[in-house]
């Protein structure tokens, strides 16, 4: 186990709008990777949040009559905390931006900057996007069209934009333009995947401006701590939860054994900011930059990303009412490959549940119970003399729990669960090919008998242990069901380096007959 703790972040999801499928997305498999790490052993520290300030939540708050912290607390309550508790994610912390831990921690680390005169006082004139709360160059505006004529458009991402002339204080983006491609070069795994590093590696190369980092029209914000007639640009100011939550300029004992992150997990549509911005501002404040940014694909619905114009913003608990957390949370770390756009759909959903999780995984737990229930009572039988069947077995189960460990040190959620599937589809096969059920009407082959179904009962265990971050739920019941943890201990307490280890059950373990782990499901919801 590291001495360090793994520090890993989602990034702060803003309020205004509902939770849909894609934040769900970044939040679970930010859980899956952090829930692996305990299973390791290592100190892990998950963090994820709300981000609360800003014109467009000023606004909204306006118009439904309340003040914006009134606004701010009804949404998350509502919509933001539940949705982690939807998903199973084990969060560690959970940062807003209105908590004064961040207000203290951003006022800190913004005077650190306006001291090393890494700030400064100008005036911007230009487009700016209250909806995606950024400023915008001219070459990214377009007229606006259908529902949009008569107005100006961001190109980015279609949002409305206005023109607006206010005195800002700036960040010296521009001094970081050869520090950040020098930085890329000495560390090639800090933006990934490669596609998303390729593109921003272009991005920085042809030059970066000074960035405007204070509104002076709105007071829905944090103070830059030398001016009190300014608040902090929204994303500038959502950017400090990382190193806030961590307790910078609140708690440096904390500070220092969490910072700095071990991964960001974030979608493309912002690697800009957290890949460009945001170690630029560290580099400013004589910080540590985090060890990787990695930058996962768009979810495409229909083949379109989505968004409210096209109503294809689905929410996660539409899709966990129909299937449960833990096939949710099993389909999108399956599915798609994480870094890339990928394609979803609910008849995908129903047929990937049937097949994978109801008659595959699910079928497998079922039926080895039963002939352990029907053959010896329950109680788990002494394996005797091990063939080239069950080498082959134990063989194959350690080459899965490496490559899987191996592909979640890569960020590759599924490619650890392609790899833990080898050993489902492994003991299915083995159990069609040695037909415990015949060798039980042979009176004297007992021993082969209680070899079967021991090797099985032991593959049950090592996938209990290793789907355990994935479908938590279901791996808890197989555990139990098992009569694991009288003798093994709790299921979170084993781990990954050592679950291929094998003959781990004890002989005279009870073993029961769990209630189906993903019952069948007449028809998914259109």
């Amino acid at each position: 186990m590291s001495d360090s703790t793994f520090y890993v972040t989602t990034p702060i999801f803003y309020v205004n709008d509902a939770p849909h499928i894609g934040h769900g997305y970044t939040t679970v498999m930010a859980d899956i990777i952090t829930r692996w790490h305990r299973q390791r052993g290592e100190r892990v520290w998950y963090l994820t949040g709300t981000d609360e300030h800003g014109q467009k939540v000023l606004r909204k708050a306006d118009q439904n009559g309340v003040s914006p912290q009134e606004w701010v607390d009804k949404l998350v309550e509502e919509e933001w905390k539940p949705l982690l508790e939807t998903l199973d994610i084990a969060n560690d912390d959970y940062i807003r931006t209105t908590d004064q831990r961040h207000l203290d921690g951003a006022k800190a680390f913004w005077q650190a900057l306006y001291e090393r005169d890494a700030v400064y006082k100008g005036s911007f004139s230009g487009y700016y996007s209250v909806g995606a709360e950024e400023f915008v160059g001219d070459d990214d505006v377009a007229d606006g069209e259908g529902d949009d004529e008569g107005f100006k458009v961001s190109k980015l991402d279609g949002s409305r934009v206005e023109h607006m002339t206010e005195d800002n204080y700036f960040f010296r983006l521009s001094d970081y333009q050869q520090k950040l491609l020098d930085f890329y070069e000495a560390n090639p795994d800090f933006i990934q995947p490669e596609s998303v590093r390729n593109e921003l590696i272009s991005f920085v190369s042809r030059g970066l401006r000074d960035l405007s980092i204070s509104r002076s029209t709105f007071d829905w914000g944090i103070q830059v701590p030398w001016d009190d007639k300014h608040v902090m640009y929204v994303w500038i100011e959502a950017l400090l939860n990382y190193v806030t939550a961590a307790g910078y300029g609140v708690d440096d004992e904390r500070f220092k054994e969490l910072w700095p992150a071990n991964i960001h997990i974030v979608g493309k549509d912002i690697a800009r900011f957290h890949a460009v911005i945001w170690p630029a501002m560290l580099m400013a404040a004589g910080q540590p930059v985090p060890h990787q940014v990695f930058a996962h694909g768009w979810i495409l619905v229909g083949g379109q990303k989505m968004s409210k114009s096209k109503a294809n913003g689905i929410r996660p608990d539409e899709i966990v009412d129909t299937f449960g957390s833990d096939a949710y949370r099993y389909y999108f770390a399956r599915a798609l490959t994480f870094g890339s756009d990928g394609s979803i759909s609910w008849e995908d959903m129903h047929a990937r549940y049937h097949a994978e999780l109801a008659n595959g995984f699910g079928n497998l737990a079922s039926r080895v119970a039963a002939m352990i229930g029907k053959y010896f009572d329950g109680s788990l039988p002494a394996a005797g003399e091990t063939t080239a069947a069950e080498q082959k077995v134990i063989d194959l189960v350690a080459e899965a729990v490496a490559e899987a460990d191996a592909a979640i040190e890569a960020v590759a959620p599924q490619d650890a669960l392609s790899a833990v599937w080898r050993i489902v589809d492994e003991l299915n096969g083995y159990l069609t090919e040695q037909a415990p059920w015949q060798v039980a009407k042979d009176e004297s082959a007992g021993d082969r008998l209680a070899t079967i179904l021991a090797t099985a009962a032991e593959g049950l265990r090592v996938l209990a242990v290793l789907l355990n971050p994935v479908m938590p739920k279901a791996s808890a019941v197989l555990w139990d069901s098992l009569g694991a943890e009288p003798t093994l201990g709790a299921l979170a307490d084993q781990r990954i380096d050592g679950v291929a280890a094998w003959s781990q059950l004890p002989a005279g373990a009870t073993i029961t007959k769990p209630a189906s782990l993903f019952p069948r499901i007449e028809a998914a919801a259109e």
